[in-house]
């Protein structure tokens, strides 16, 4: 009988957790949207558990025009203020604020860079970080990289982007494989890195 996956740790929490890592975690993304999703999810997760996110993704995803980032741009106070009584999402007034700030800084960055996803590959060279981890113990919380990517965020308006949450973003977007020796999903996912790219605005 085949053999049950060793996940990494954290995904046995439950079904949506199971999910997520088993499809989405550390897979390249080249999709302008899926970043700005991304952004958003991660630095609604500060302070919270990312399990209460995954649940919470549909109500991000509706409340904020589908991680369309020129439309959240367009979001002015009566929509905040709306998105403020939506039980959707985290209700948290510095955290909806700079979503729809950081989607005003997205769009800078694109208009700079052609793409986010271009400005953003460029801090691994334009390749996943292919890290070998046999214990969640030694998983970072952070690197030099997204010390880097964090300052450089910063510099550009983007706010909820520190290094903890950047390299958390970095680990959901596939920027770095992360996934423990172990798990066969980080086989899979040098697989799927080592594919021709395509990019996406």
């Amino acid at each position: 009988m085949p053999q049950p996956m060793t996940r990494c740790p954290w995904a046995e929490g439950g079904t949506l957790e199971a999910a997520y890592h088993d499809c989405e975690w550390g897979v390249p993304v080249h999709d302008d949207r899926r970043f700005f999703e991304f952004l958003v999810l991660e630095g609604a997760q500060a302070g919270l558990s990312w399990s209460t996110i995954l649940r919470k993704r549909a109500g991000y995803r509706a409340a904020f025009a589908g991680f369309d980032p020129a439309r959240v741009a367009r979001f002015g106070a009566a929509t905040v203020a709306r998105l403020l009584d939506d039980d959707r999402i985290v209700r948290n007034r510095l955290k909806v604020e700079s979503a729809v700030g950081n989607a005003r800084s997205f769009l800078a960055v694109q208009e700079a860079f052609g793409s986010f996803d271009r400005y953003v590959w460029h801090f691994v060279a334009g390749q996943p970080v292919q890290n070998r981890w046999r214990s969640p113990d030694q998983v970072p919380a952070a690197t030099v990289i997204s010390d880097a990517l964090s300052r450089d965020l910063r510099q550009r308006g983007f706010r909820f982007v520190g290094t903890t949450i950047t390299y958390a973003f970095m680990q959901a977007t596939g920027l770095v494989n992360d996934h423990l020796v172990s798990c066969p999903r980080r086989e899979a996912v040098r697989i799927m890195a080592a594919r021709p790219r395509r990019t996406a605005r």
